[in-house]
């Protein structure tokens, strides 16, 4: 199948591999030339604009993005309908809010074209691993994308979940159970670290738990591989960014009235890793040394 990418960062990139490995043609296309060119290297067809890589497939079209949610994705989809023809699939692999994937799919169906959002995770590990895809769209735009969603799936890793908006929903909600699991791991490993009273291989013990425990898991995999790298990871700062989705997962725990107490504390949690020191925590010491002579310690 002949397909193009836009957008080669390291997903876009590796999928392009993946699925040039597994013998279909892809043409791509990324603000970096050195970007398109390493692809060409490998394969791939380069394009010189989005209206080249869409002259170069033939209808009916099927163009998969990854770039950054938000206007970057509003900005790739207008380059590609002005170069499009009705009947061309768009799918969308990156973390686009759902709201915004339902309402592009409404845009682009008045034009004749179908949006598919493909919620995409398997991070850098998803070139040799596979990715977990969780697609939504129209059925039939969504069966003749499958020869690309099974090239690029690990085993069993791809599911059409519903109508339009629902893959990026669910992936949403998946990256916000990661928040949590991720916050917990950090939590635990701490207590270790910190220990009075003993002093503890964090690589050990991250390596025992991965055999027949049950917080055994791939994250816990990657802390043993972090770990074994320094015990200490000396080299880091607790900075955690986050990407948007965990946010939007606790705007629609709101919404919908479910209480997701851990999600919500797990992204507070990452705000407040970027303070280099909280006020909050200031004005806290402030009180209790006002209202009951606690000790204070100087800036």
């Amino acid at each position: 199948m002949r397909i193009g990418m836009i957008g080669l960062g390291r997903m876009g990139g590796n999928m392009t591999r993946r699925l040039l490995r597994a013998g279909h043609q892809v043409v791509v296309w990324d603000r970096s030339r050195d970007a398109v060119g390493e692809l060409a290297g490998a394969g791939a067809a380069g394009a010189a604009s989005i209206a080249d890589l869409c002259a170069g497939l033939a209808p009916p079209r099927v163009v998969w993005i990854m770039v950054p949610a938000g206007q970057p994705v509003d900005d790739t989809l207008d380059a590609i309908r002005a170069a499009a023809a009705p009947g061309d699939i768009v799918i969308d692999g990156g973390n686009s809010n759902f709201h915004d994937t339902m309402r592009r799919a409404a845009a682009l169906r008045e034009a004749g074209l179908h949006l598919v959002d493909s919620g995409t995770s398997g991070g850098i590990w998803g070139l040799e691993n596979g990715y977990c895809l969780m697609v939504g769209g129209d059925a039939d735009a969504v069966r003749r994308c499958e020869p690309i969603f099974t090239a690029l799936a690990a085993a069993d890793g791809y599911a059409h979940v519903g109508p339009a908006g629902s893959g990026h929903y669910v992936k949403m909600v998946h990256n916000g159970i990661e928040y949590g699991m991720l916050q917990a791991y950090a939590e635990g490993y701490e207590i270790l670290r910190r220990s009075p009273r003993f002093e503890l291989d964090l690589h050990q013990v991250a390596k025992v738990w991965n055999h027949g425990s049950v917080v055994r898991s791939w994250l816990n995999e990657l802390a043993e591989s972090a770990f074994e790298k320094d015990d200490h990871l000396r080299d880091l700062r607790g900075y955690v960014d986050d990407s948007g989705e965990g946010r939007w997962t606790v705007q629609e725990a709101v919404d919908i009235d479910v209480p997701a107490p851990v999600i919500t504390l797990s992204l507070l949690e990452r705000l407040r890793s970027r303070q280099e020191e909280s006020f909050a925590a200031k004005v806290i010491a402030a009180l209790r040394h006002e209202f009951g002579g606690h000790k204070v310690h100087a800036g």
